[in-house]
C-alpha cells in the first residue's frame, strides 16, 4: 500500500524526464541551429553592405600606399646598386678631384639622392594614376645636373675679340661706311661670308650643313658605289668643270651695276676688276665710277671728275691698281692711282705725233700699252714709265688691236679688212691675211685660251677664226660667220672660259647677242623682246670667272645680268 501510494509523485517525475527526452531527441537541427546561424548571416550581410559601401577616396589611398611601399623598394634597390658600381678606390677618386675639380662628390650625391627618392605617384580629378616620370627621365634629370659643370679655368685671351684695321687696300671693299674704320674678327668673318653668298646668289651646297645631311642620309639608304658617292659629294667642283650647254642660257637680270650713280650721258666703258668684286664704268659726263658687285644693291665705292674731259675710252690696269682714261678729243690721257688716291696727267708722249689719243689695248701681262694713232701708226709704250717703246705702221689705217694672251704678238684689223699680226719682241710684222667678205672693219678680239679670233666688220658679219688658220693662209675660212646683227658689229669679246662670244652694234637698239662655243650657235633667250632695256649698246665685258655679264648703254646705265651656270664671281 505504502509503495503504490508513493508511485504517482514518482511517476510524474519520471513522465516528465522521459518527455524532456523525447523531445530533444525528436527536435529537428535547423530549428535547434536557427539563432546561431541568424547571427552569422547578419554579420557577413553587414560585412558586405559596408564594403559596398566604403567611400573610393579610402580605396584610393590604400592603393597609394602600396603603390608608395612597392616604389620606395625599387628605387632603393637601384640606389644600392649604382652605388656599388660607381665606388672607386681612394687613387681614383684624388685623380678625379684634380681633373674635375673637387664637386665631383656632391655632384655625384645629388645624382644618388635623385636616383633614390621615391617615384611620385598622383591621382588626378579622381582617378588614380601613376606619373609619367619613368627610369629614363630619372636619367636624363640626372645627365643635364652633370652637364651644368663649370670648366675648371677660363683663358681671358680667348674671350678678347681682336679689332681689324678696315683701311688696309685689301679690306676697303668690305667697307659699307667711312665710320667703319675698324671691325672686330667675328664681325669681318660675317661680312665675307654676306659678300660670298651675294656673289653666289645664295648659299652653296656644299656651304649648307642641312642639306649636306639630307644628301648623306640619302646616299646612305641608297645602293651606289664609293665612286658614285664622291662624285655627288664634290658639288660644286662636278658643276664649274661642266660643259655650258647650247640653246638656253640659264641667267637672270640684276639691278644695274651703276644704280647708285647713273651717268648724265653716254656711258662708254665698263669694265670688271681683275681680282676684286668691283666694277668701273666711264662717259662722256667726265666720271669714272667704281662699284661693288653683289647683284643686289651695288654700292658706290667712289668716283673721280675729270674736268673738260669727256672720256672715250677706261681701262684697268692688270694688277688692278691703276685705271687708263683717254678723251675724245685731247692729246693728253689720265693715269688714276687707287692705291694712292691720286690722278696723274701724262701731257704728252715723248715722240708720239698725233692730234688725237683716243683708242688704246693694254697687254695681258701688265708690261705695254699700245695707242692707236692715225695713219696706220701703232705706238707701243711702257706701262711702267709712260713712255714710248717703238711705232710700228699698217697699210692703210687701224681701225682696232688686239693683244694675245701671252701678250707675245699683236692683231691689227685695218679699215680695208686686213688683218696684220705683229711680234712684240722683234716689232716685225709676222703674217697678213684677208677678213673674207669684209669691207670695213670695226672689231677684233682674241679667246683667252688663244684659240680663236673675232672679226667684226661694217656689214654686221662676225667672221670666227683659228688662230692656227690666221697665222698659215692668207685667206683663211672662218669656221663660223655670225650674221644675226643688222648693222656694225661695233664691239665683240670672248668670257674667260671661251664658252661664249658676245657681239654687239651700237647702232640699233638691243643689238647684242651671245653665242655658244664651239658649237657657234646663238643663245634663243637673249636678249629677252618683252620689254626694251639694253637700248645702243658702247661697251661689254664679263667678270673674272663669268659669272656676272655687264652692258654699258647710252642711256648712263650698265646693265647687269647673272650668269647661273659659273658659280663664282
Amino acid at each position: 500500500m505504502r509503495g503504490r501510494a508513493a508511485a504517482p509523485g514518482g511517476m510524474t517525475a519520471a513522465k516528465k524526464a522521459f518527455k524532456a527526452t523525447r523531445a530533444a531527441k525528436t527536435a529537428t537541427p535547423k530549428r535547434a541551429a536557427a539563432p546561431a546561424g541568424m547571427k552569422a548571416a547578419k554579420k557577413a550581410f553587414k560585412a558586405t553592405i559596408a564594403a559596398r559601401t566604403a567611400k573610393p577616396k579610402r580605396a584610393a589611398k590604400q592603393l597609394l600606399a602600396a603603390a608608395d611601399r612597392a616604389a620606395g623598394t625599387e628605387a632603393a634597390r637601384r640606389a644600392r646598386h649604382l652605388k656599388a658600381l660607381s665606388r672607386a678606390s681612394g687613387a681614383e677618386r684624388e685623380l678625379e678631384e684634380l681633373v674635375f675639380g673637387g664637386s665631383l662628390q656632391e655632384e655625384e650625391d645629388e645624382l644618388l639622392r635623385r636616383l633614390a627618392g621615391p617615384r611620385r605617384v598622383a591621382a588626378a580629378e579622381g582617378k588614380g594614376r601613376q606619373d609619367d616620370s619613368s627610369d629614363s627621365r630619372v636619367e636624363n634629370e640626372a645627365k643635364r645636373g652633370l652637364l651644368l659643370k663649370k670648366p675648371a679655368w677660363v683663358d681671358e685671351d680667348d674671350e678678347a675679340e681682336e679689332i681689324v684695321d678696315m683701311t688696309h687696300k685689301y679690306r676697303r671693299d668690305l667697307m659699307k661706311s667711312d665710320a667703319e674704320t675698324t671691325l672686330t674678327k667675328k664681325k669681318l668673318k660675317k661680312r665675307l661670308e654676306e659678300q660670298f653668298q651675294s656673289a653666289m646668289g645664295g648659299v652653296p651646297a656644299w656651304a649648307d650643313l642641312e642639306n649636306r645631311k639630307k644628301s648623306k642620309r640619302t646616299l646612305s639608304d641608297s645602293d651606289t658605289d664609293e665612286d658614285d658617292d664622291l662624285l655627288r659629294r664634290t658639288g660644286n667642283f662636278i658643276t664649274s668643270s661642266e660643259s655650258l650647254p647650247r640653246g638656253i642660257l640659264k641667267m637672270s637680270t640684276c639691278p644695274p651695276a651703276n644704280q647708285e650713280r647713273f651717268a648724265n650721258g653716254k656711258l662708254v666703258t665698263v669694265q670688271f676688276h681683275p681680282s676684286a668684286q668691283v666694277v668701273m664704268t666711264a662717259g662722256h659726263d667726265r666720271s669714272v665710277s667704281l662699284f661693288q658687285v653683289d647683284g643686289i644693291r651695288n654700292p658706290k665705292i667712289q668716283s673721280i671728275y675729270l674736268e673738260s674731259f669727256p672720256i672715250y675710252k677706261a681701262r684697268f690696269s692688270v694688277d688692278g691698281e691703276q685705271v687708263i682714261a683717254t678723251g675724245t678729243h685731247h692729246r693728253m690721257f689720265f693715269v688714276y692711282d687707287m692705291m694712292a688716291g691720286s690722278i696723274i696727267p701724262v701731257p704728252k708722249v715723248r715722240g708720239v705725233e698725233e692730234k688725237f689719243l683716243k683708242n688704246f689695248e693694254l697687254s695681258p701681262d701688265g708690261s705695254f700699252m699700245l695707242l692707236i694713232g692715225t695713219s696706220g701708226y701703232l705706238h707701243l709704250l711702257s706701262m711702267k714709265t709712260k713712255e714710248l717703246i717703238s711705232s710700228m705702221k699698217v697699210n692703210g689705217r687701224c681701225t682696232a688691236s688686239a693683244f694675245t694672251p701671252d701678250s707675245s704678238k699683236i692683231y691689227c684689223y685695218s679699215k680695208e679688212g686686213e688683218v696684220f699680226i705683229w711680234d712684240v719682241r722683234s716689232r716685225r710684222c709676222l703674217h697678213k691675211f684677208e677678213d673674207e667678205g669684209c669691207l670695213e672693219g670695226k672689231c677684233i678680239a682674241v679667246s683667252k685660251n688663244n684659240q680663236y679670233v673675232a672679226c667684226g666688220s661694217s656689214s654686221g658679219v662676225v667672221n670666227l677664226y683659228t688662230t692656227d688658220a690666221c697665222l698659215k693662209e692668207s685667206h683663211p675660212k672662218p669656221v663660223k660667220a655670225i650674221m644675226n646683227l643688222v648693222t656694225s658689229a661695233t664691239c665683240v669679246t670672248f668670257n674667260p672660259t671661251t664658252e661664249i662670244l658676245a657681239v654687239a652694234s651700237r647702232d640699233t637698239d638691243e643689238a647684242v647677242k651671245l653665242v655658244h662655243l664651239p658649237s657657234y650657235t646663238v643663245f634663243s633667250n637673249f636678249p629677252v623682246f618683252r620689254r626694251k632695256q639694253i637700248y645702243l649698246t658702247q661697251s661689254m665685258d664679263f667678270s673674272p670667272r663669268s659669272g656676272y655679264f655687264s652692258i654699258a648703254n647710252n642711256k648712263g646705265k650698265a646693265l647687269l645680268f647673272r650668269l647661273k651656270h659659273y658659280s663664282f664671281f
